[in-house]
């Protein structure tokens, strides 16, 4: 039985000529002759052959050797081949190609600000050239075309600089959360056989010194095929070298030649492996090439947050999440300036996110709905006491809006004039499923529709379409930054996304589409909790419940009940001033049972200080209930605060 979707809202934003005409959107469609997004839409998922190479003509992706066939499906759609035989290393059109023209060399293609006050600038003239010094460093370490090679480091721009190194030397990109332990970095670099590693001596986290290589080291223990590890001197503070095997970043890369030549990689030549959580078993290596996630990535950059040659991004982020790999290889295919801060965004006071906008002229600027809840109770006055004009849009992404916090951005932050443009897919995407953009309305926590290119659905449990009711996210026809498979488990990738209808991506997610064409994400489809025969998307509810003036943040479970078949548990982070009470728990059940009805109240409501997240933001519901529950909650390795884990066990 599918449920009437009923979220509600009206649209607040409406573009104007100031953002519709300056859109790549705009431009793509004038181009083709195409009168309206909804012809571009039909266009671009019934010929793929010919969107992609449109999209890879707008972009200027050059190659070094012409394709011959932009799709082959020969194989199944579950194993598309793109860009057939053609040549393409993708770092010569990030890096080389701005670096070789006189008139975009001195452009600033980074900017960085670390917690303690320092800053720095790369041009791309000056990127290259750093970039050409790593690969020549690597390929002097006896590394090259197909080698692993993990990123475990602070943002600071020489992560940038081994990431298109990487690139160019032909090697595997492994990109590490910062935060991993040592258990959780092995298991990704064992499973590739990585043969090397960049680090940092450590990264300042709250004027505090976290140890990263201290981690490194025990994890390269576990990893028989590591023989390198690259340390950048990022905090000062001493580390243990051990001889044949580690290396100083400045003193590697000193004398190295300023020029280096590609690795003559084919479109299709694995490029990262980006893991991502499955809900058992270890994580999911989601393979990525040279032709796949850097062009979908810029094409969402392009068509969704209208970014442009010289404008400046920020998405708050870490290199292990994959919108860190997004920022780089986006910005830079686009000619863009990639603004990165190393530290934490509210420290050392509320207003440093908004002080950095203002510095470095930020106009795009990526942001959670977490850290907006964060941000808060920090106080209007925090944002409007800095010049943010600068800023041209919002984008956020990692987990469902509620619609509170999303009116607290757009109408204090964005003074009710800059559009929020919501963004969601995955890892696995390589980019967006749906998306907002300049061209069209939007209602709070809302997604204009999919992105071009993706012909996603809404469907029942039949797989039959349906509109203004929740249903499964699908995506019928494939599409150029999907991940070529799960490394070296091939079996495992076909059961997680084709197995349930034939030829149909079944990405895991709830959503809907409303009655004016707006959609919704809202929550991992297994985090559904079914009372007395209806089903319920959690997002629903905990948005009720945040839209109370005493919680900062809620997640919902649902756990067994022998009478309803799920009885419904809340857990609740209050802001700072407010006290969890009996009086207060009823006061939020009775808040929810007024308007979701009496049979969806909450069995149990709990007050906890902090909700197991990963570092993209995202509310780890199905770990939320095993440890409520007492059981295994499977790989928790990308747990930003696994101290909240234990919270939850204790209070039941």
């Amino acid at each position: 039985m599918t449920e009437r979707f009923d979220f509600g809202g009206d649209f607040v934003w409406y573009p104007t000529p100031a953002y519709t005409e300056r859109s790549h959107l705009k431009r793509f469609m004038a181009r083709h002759n195409l009168a309206s997004l909804a012809e571009l839409q039909a266009r671009s998922t019934t010929d793929i052959a010919w969107f992609t190479d449109a999209v890879l003509n707008y972009l200027d992706i050059q190659f070094q050797k012409p394709y011959h066939q932009v799709l082959d499906l020969s194989a199944g759609i579950e194993r598309p081949r793109w860009c057939v035989d053609g040549q393409l290393n993708i770092a010569t059109n990030c890096v080389d190609k701005w670096a070789a023209n006189p008139a975009t060399r001195d452009r600033p293609a980074i900017l960085w600000e670390g917690e303690e006050g320092q800053t720095a600038r790369l041009s791309y003239g000056e990127l290259a050239a750093d970039v050409n010094r790593c690969v020549n460093a690597l390929r002097g370490l006896g590394l090259g075309p197909g080698d692993g090679i993990g990123i475990h480091m602070p943002m600071t721009p020489e992560i940038c600089v081994a990431l298109l190194a990487i690139a160019k030397l032909g090697g595997i990109i492994i990109p590490l959360f910062s935060g991993f332990g040592a258990g959780a970095i092995s298991a990704r670099l064992n499973d590739p056989g990585a043969k090397a590693i960049f680090t940092a001596d450590g990264m300042f986290r709250r004027g505090k010194i976290v140890p990263l290589k201290q981690t490194a080291d025990e994890a390269a223990q576990e990893v028989p095929t590591l023989a390198h590890m690259i340390v950048l001197r990022r905090t000062g503070h001493g580390v243990a070298m051990q001889p044949g095997r580690d290396h100083d970043w400045h003193q590697l890369l000193a004398g190295q030649p300023a020029t280096a030549e590609p690795a003559p990689t084919s479109a299709e030549d694995v490029l990262m492996i980006i893991y991502t959580s499955g809900t058992t078993g270890k994580p999911k290596g989601t393979v990525h090439t040279h032709c796949g996630f850097p062009i979908k990535s810029a094409q969402d950059m392009a068509f969704g947050t209208d970014v442009h040659a010289g404008d400046v991004i920020h998405w708050v982020t870490d290199m292990g999440w994959m919108m860190g790999p997004w920022l780089i290889f986006g910005a830079t295919l686009l000619g863009a300036t990639c603004f990165l801060f190393d530290g934490a965004p509210n420290y050392p006071a509320g207003d440093r996110l908004w002080a950095m906008v203002e510095r470095h002229r930020v106009n795009q600027l990526g942001i959670s709905p977490t850290l907006v809840r964060a941000l808060i109770p920090e106080g209007d006055e925090m944002v409007t006491r800095h010049d943010l004009s600068c800023l041209h849009l919002f984008a956020s992404t990692g987990e469902p809006w509620n619609p509170a916090p999303w009116l607290w951005l757009y109408n204090v932050v964005g003074k009710g004039q800059r559009p929020i443009i919501n963004y969601s897919g995955g890892t696995e995407i390589g980019g967006g499923i749906v998306m907002g953009n300049p061209l069209q309305p939007l209602k709070p926590a809302a997604f204009s529709g999919p992105c071009p290119g993706i012909a996603a659905d809404v469907v029942d449990s039949d797989g039959h379409s349906i509109r203004n009711q929740v249903g499964e996210l699908v995506i019928r026809a494939p599409w150029i930054g999907m991940t070529r498979g799960f490394w070296q488990d091939e079996q495992r990738y076909l059961d997680a996304y084709w197995s349930r209808f034939p030829g149909v991506w079944v990405h895991g997610d709830w959503a809907a589409i409303d009655e004016d064409g707006q959609w919704y994400i809202l929550g991992r489809s297994d985090d559904t909790v079914k009372v007395a025969g209806k089903r319920l998307g959690p997002a629903e509810m905990e948005s009720i419940l945040v839209d109370h003036p005493a919680v900062a943040e809620a997640a919902v479970i649902g756990i067994p009940d022998a009478v309803k078949g799920s009885a419904v548990v809340c857990f609740c982070v209050l802001f700072p001033g407010h006290t969890a009470s009996d009086a207060l728990r009823a006061e939020l059940q009775a808040k929810v049972a007024g308007e979701m009805g009496k049979p969806l109240q909450p069995k149990e409501i709990w007050f906890v200080s902090d909700l197991p997240k990963t570092r993209s933001a995202k509310v780890m519901r199905r770990i939320i209930r095993s440890a409520y529950l007492g059981e295994n909650p499977g790989d928790t390795s990308s747990l930003l605060n696994p101290d909240a884990v234990a919270e939850i066990r204790q209070a039941r």
